[in-house]
C-alpha cells in the first residue's frame, strides 16, 4: 500500500513503501487518527465527514473550510503538489475586478502579499525595484493583496493554510480508473484508489480539473462546444469569422502561410496539426476542446537559469508553420510576456517577483498545442499522460526552436537565448511545471447551466455562491486549411471583460448535480456551464470561491442531515456572508 499523508510542511510524513499488518494499522491510526480530527482509519479504509478529491486551489480551500467549521476532512491529491495551476506556473492571476473576490480566495492573495513583505523573499533585486519595473501593476499597498507570485510561493501559502487547519493530505493516490466510485442508490458511499485504498464519507467534493469522481458517480457532463442554439447563445460553437474583434488579431495568422507540406501543393498533404477545410458551420457544436499549454516560469537571472534543451523526440515539422510565418514577415517572439517588448529594445516586462515570468500563449503559433488535446477529458490515465508528455515536448521544442533555428530572425534568437527555466522552481520535475494548463475538460450538466447570458448579466442567478469577474475567454480549438490553402486558427473568443463585463453571480445549482443522479457530491471546478461561459468562470480565484462555498454547503448538509440539493439557500447565504464571500454586485452596503 502506497501512503503519503501531510499534516504540515514542517511535519510532513511521506512514505512510499509497503507497510504490512499491525505496522500499517499503527501508522494510519497515529497519523489519521490524531486526537480531535474525527477521522477513523485502518490499513484499508479511511472514514471522514467529507472527502475532497483534487488538491487544486479550489480543493485546498474546500478542505480548509470544512476543517475550520469543525468537521473531519481528508484531502486527496493524486500528484505531489498542492494548488493546481496557482502553484503550477499561473502566477499572473487572471481576474477582472479584484474587488469581487472575497472570502478565502482574498485571504490567499492577502497571504501572498504578506509573503512578499519579507525581505528574504526577494533574492534578485528588492521589492521597490520590482515594483518600478512593473509600475503599471504596482497596486502594492492598495488593499493588502498581491496577485503576481512565484509558483513556490503560492504552494507555500497553500501548505500553510492546510497546516493551520490540520487537514490531512494524502498524496499520490489516484481514483481507480474503473469501479472507483461505490454508490448506494443516489449517494456515493466510498471511493477506491488504484492502490486499493478506500475513502468513505458522508459528502464528497470533486475539485479536480478533469471531473473523474463526478463522471464515475454517474453525474451528467458535457465536453467540447455546444451549438449556439442549445442555450440561445451567440458566441458558442464554431467561430470562424471573428476578425472584427479587438483581441482576435493576437491569436490569428495576419499573413498568408501555406498549410501544405510543400507550400502551395495540396497533393503533398497537410502540415502536422492542420485539418482539412472542414471548419464546421458557424455556431454549430462539436467535440473540440480549447487548447492547453504549460505556464512555464522562465528567468533571465544568470545564476538562477537552467538551459532549455532540445527534446529527445524533437520533430522540426511541428514548428514549420511558425518558421514560415517568420518568412512571411512576422517579427515577434510568440511567448507572452516575451512578446510584449518594453521601451528598452527587446527587454520584456518582468511579471513575477525575482525576475521571473509566467508564460502564456500569444499570436498565431505559440505555446498552445492547438488541436492535440481532444482525447484528454474522457481519456484514461495512460492516454492523458501521453497527451501531457506531448504537450511538454512540443513547448520545450518551441523554446529551443526560437533560440536556435536560423530561420528565426537573429535578434529574436538572441533575446530568446537569454531566458531559461528558473532553477528554484519545480525542483522535483527538472524545473518544468508539474501541472498542465487544463483550461477546460468535463463540465457538469446540472439543473442550472451558466451561459453567456449570465456573463452579460442578462440572466442573474438568485442563489449566488460567489462572483465571477472575467471576460469570456476561449483559446483556439483547431487549425484548418482555408479555400486558398492557407492555415487559419479557429475557436478564439475573448470578450473585453475589464471594459464590458461586471462581476456576476454563480449559481449554487451549478456546483450541485441533479438530485436523481447524486445527492452528496459537490463539483466546484468542473461546474455546470456552457463552453463559452466556462471560459469566464474558469479562473483560479473563482475556483477558490466555489471551493469555499462547496465546503460550507457540505457542512450545512451534514449538520442538517440533508442532501446537497436540499440545503437551505437562506442558511447557506448567511454562512457564506459570514465567511466573507461576496455574493452580489455591487456588494450591499
Amino acid at each position: 500500500m502506497s501512503t503519503t499523508v501531510c499534516w504540515c510542511e514542517s511535519q510532513r510524513i511521506e512514505r512510499h513503501c509497503h507497510v504490512h499488518g499491525w505496522l500499517a494499522l499503527l501508522f494510519l491510526l497515529f497519523v489519521l487518527g490524531f486526537p480531535g480530527n474525527g477521522i477513523c482509519a485502518n490499513a484499508e479504509e479511511t472514514v471522514a465527514d467529507v472527502v475532497v478529491y483534487g488538491g487544486t486551489s479550489g480543493g485546498v480551500v474546500a478542505a480548509v473550510q470544512v476543517a475550520r467549521l469543525g468537521k473531519s476532512v481528508v484531502l486527496i491529491e493524486p500528484g505531489r503538489h498542492l494548488g493546481g495551476l496557482s502553484s503550477g506556473g499561473l502566477g499572473a492571476t487572471d481576474i477582472g475586478n479584484k474587488s469581487a473576490i472575497g472570502g478565502m480566495a482574498r485571504e490567499f492573495y492577502h497571504r501572498v502579499w504578506k509573503y512578499y513583505l519579507r525581505p528574504e523573499a526577494w533574492k534578485y533585486g528588492t521589492r521597490d525595484e520590482y515594483l518600478a519595473l512593473n509600475k503599471g501593476r504596482a497596486d502594492w499597498n492598495k488593499d493588502e493583496t498581491w496577485w503576481l507570485f512565484e509558483p513556490h510561493a503560492a504552494e507555500e501559502v497553500f501548505r500553510a493554510m492546510i497546516a493551520e487547519s490540520r487537514v490531512p493530505v494524502v498524496y499520490g493516490e489516484r481514483l481507480l480508473g474503473t469501479g472507483g466510485v461505490e454508490k448506494r442508490d443516489s449517494r456515493v458511499i466510498s471511493i477506491k484508489m488504484e492502490s486499493g485504498r478506500k475513502f468513505s464519507a458522508k459528502v464528497f467534493v470533486d475539485a479536480t480539473y478533469e471531473g473523474d469522481l463526478m463522471a464515475q458517480a454517474g453525474i451528467a457532463y458535457a465536453t467540447g462546444r455546444e451549438a449556439n442554439a442549445r442555450h440561445g447563445e451567440t458566441i458558442n460553437g464554431v467561430q470562424p469569422h471573428r476578425e472584427h474583434e479587438r483581441y482576435y488579431y493576437y491569436h490569428q495568422f495576419s499573413k498568408p502561410v501555406s498549410a501544405f507540406l510543400k507550400p502551395g501543393d495540396s497533393a503533398s498533404g497537410l502540415l502536422p496539426g492542420v485539418g482539412a477545410n472542414e471548419v464546421g458551420v458557424e455556431g454549430s457544436g462539436d467535440h473540440r476542446v480549447q487548447a492547453y499549454c504549460f505556464r512555464t516560469c522562465l528567468t533571465d537571472q544568470l545564476e538562477n537559469k537552467a538551459p532549455i534543451s532540445k527534446p529527445a523526440d524533437y520533430d522540426p515539422l511541428r514548428y514549420e508553420l511558425l518558421l514560415r510565418y517568420y518568412e512571411a514577415g512576422f517579427d515577434k517572439i510568440p511567448v507572452d510576456p516575451l512578446a510584449r517588448m518594453g521601451t528598452n529594445g527587446l527587454s520584456p516586462r518582468v511579471f513575477l517577483p525575482n525576475r521571473k515570468t509566467d508564460n502564456n500563449n500569444i499570436y498565431a503559433v505559440s505555446v498552445d498545442y492547438t488541436g492535440m488535446n481532444y482525447g484528454y477529458p474522457d481519456g484514461d490515465y495512460p492516454a492523458r499522460e501521453k497527451i501531457i508528455r506531448d504537450h511538454a515536448s512540443y513547448q520545450q521544442g518551441l523554446y529551443w526552436t526560437l533560440a536556435h533555428n536560423p530561420r528565426v530572425p537573429e535578434k529574436l534568437r538572441q533575446e530568446m537565448m537569454r531566458w531559461g527555466l528558473a532553477k528554484d522552481e519545480f525542483t522535483d520535475n527538472d524545473h518544468w511545471p508539474h501541472q498542465l494548463y487544463v483550461r477546460e475538460a468535463r463540465r457538469m450538466v446540472s439543473d442550472y447551466v451558466m451561459t453567456e447570458h449570465n456573463c452579460w448579466r442578462k440572466q442573474m442567478a438568485g442563489d449566488s455562491v460567489g462572483l465571477a469577474a472575467y471576460g469570456m475567454d476561449s483559446h483556439n480549438v483547431q487549425r484548418y486549411a482555408d479555400a486558398q490553402g492557407n492555415v487559419r486558427n479557429e475557436g478564439n473568443v475573448q470578450t473585453e471583460g475589464n471594459e464590458v463585463l461586471q462581476p456576476y453571480p454563480v449559481s449554487y445549482r451549478s456546483i450541485v448535480p441533479r438530485a436523481g443522479e447524486c445527492t452528496n457530491v459537490l463539483v466546484p471546478v468542473c461546474a455546470s456551464a456552457s463552453h463559452v461561459a466556462y471560459g469566464s468562470i474558469r479562473m483560479e480565484p473563482v475556483f477558490m470561491i466555489l471551493g469555499q462555498s462547496a465546503g460550507v454547503a457540505a457542512v450545512e448538509a451534514l449538520e442538517r442531515a440533508t442532501t446537497v440539493q436540499q440545503v437551505s439557500y437562506d442558511r447557506l447565504r448567511d454562512r457564506l456572508s459570514q465567511a466573507g464571500q461576496i455574493l452580489a454586485w455591487p456588494p450591499p452596503k
